[in-house]
């Protein structure tokens, strides 16, 4: 493949050094690539400019949203750049590992099957807080073909445009939801062992972690939703899961103190469910009882995440914009 053929849709939102250090990541490369900025005060776009990036503006009318940012990114990459094959999207608190591209484009290049390719996501800084571990867990999915992928990922042009891109209108779990899409086409997600990207979290608050599931208690809802007639339909037992221990078993719990206080005994199935997460990972394995604690914890805001979506779709709001990072 030459360089016309593969390009780069960066996106970010006040991202700062984070930014420059993404695209500084892809320029090794020699490929086009557009950094896509939702209302940065920082000097984000100011800084992609300098180093020589195409920079789009979005528009401050319509509501900011990942799935907007790449798909706007993507039409002008390809109305710039025609022949381009295969784009990476990346975030923009993301570093692209050195060797991902050139091990990913000679896969893809192989499977005439494979939509989306996606490799390692790695956590910069695990050690700095308890929930850049966490999401260093997130990010070590299985092997192979996979049924989604994350924000990171190469995708095949002819397969992202068959199916219309991403969802603009989508808050949350937009990747995971085009993934849906794409296997309904007959396309194949895939997951090879390599290293694809460095991503920095920053994450030190809890008050952080805590919207951030709020996010995906709400993209649990309204994928599963839109699909829920799918046979590829996904999340639909996460989403009873959190209505389960995050909503039903507390308000159990709660009118049965009603009758009989003693009854506050019930709570003690959280306990039961973190020691049976934990034994499940593997006692012994590394921050295997962290994982349990915060996987039940999760429960909760993502109980709540759901509850916000239902209600703006009761009410026929769109859904606003979750923002963790700047809590």
């Amino acid at each position: 493949m030459t360089s016309d053929e593969i390009g780069a849709v960066v996106i970010g939102r006040n991202e700062g050094e984070r930014l420059i250090r993404c695209l500084q990541s892809i320029g090794p490369y020699g490929i086009r690539t557009v950094y896509v900025d939702s209302g940065s005060t920082d000097g984000s776009a100011e800084a992609a400019d300098r180093l020589g990036v195409l920079v789009v503006r979005l528009d401050f009318k319509q509501p900011f949203t990942a799935a907007r940012a790449r798909n706007e990114g993507f039409a002008a990459l390809i109305a710039g750049y025609p022949k381009i094959r295969f784009v990476q999207f990346i975030d923009g608190d993301c570093e692209l590992d050195r060797e991902w591209l050139n091990k990913a484009l000679i896969f893809i290049g192989r499977r005439n099957d494979v939509a989306i390719v996606c490799g390692r996501r790695r956590e910069r800084y695990p050690t700095a807080s308890i929930y850049n571990q966490l999401f260093d867990f997130e990010w070590d999915t299985p092997i192979g073909e996979a049924s989604a992928c994350g924000g990171d990922s190469l995708v095949r042009v002819e397969a992202f445009r068959a199916v219309g891109g991403f969802r603009a209108q989508l808050i949350a779990g937009e990747e995971p939801e085009l993934c849906v899409r794409m296997r309904e086409k007959a396309w194949k997600i895939w997951r090879f062992d390599a290293e694809m990207t460095w991503h920095d979290a920053a994450m030190k608050r809890f008050g952080q972690w805590w919207k951030r599931a709020v996010r995906t208690g709400y993209a649990l809802a309204e994928v599963s939703r839109l699909h829920k007639h799918s046979s590829f339909g996904i999340w639909k037992r996460e989403k009873r899961s959190a209505i389960f221990w995050g909503g039903a078993v507390p308000l159990a719990i709660a009118i049965l103190m009603l009758a009989n206080a003693d009854a506050a005994v019930g709570i003690l199935i959280y306990p039961l469910q973190i020691c049976r997460l934990a034994f499940r990972k593997g006692i012994t394995a590394p921050n295997s009882w962290t994982y349990a604690l915060f996987m039940v914890l999760a429960q909760f805001p993502e109980f709540q995440g759901i509850l916000k979506f239902n209600w703006h779709n009761l009410i026929g709001s769109p859904g606003d914009l979750i923002e963790y990072k700047r809590d």
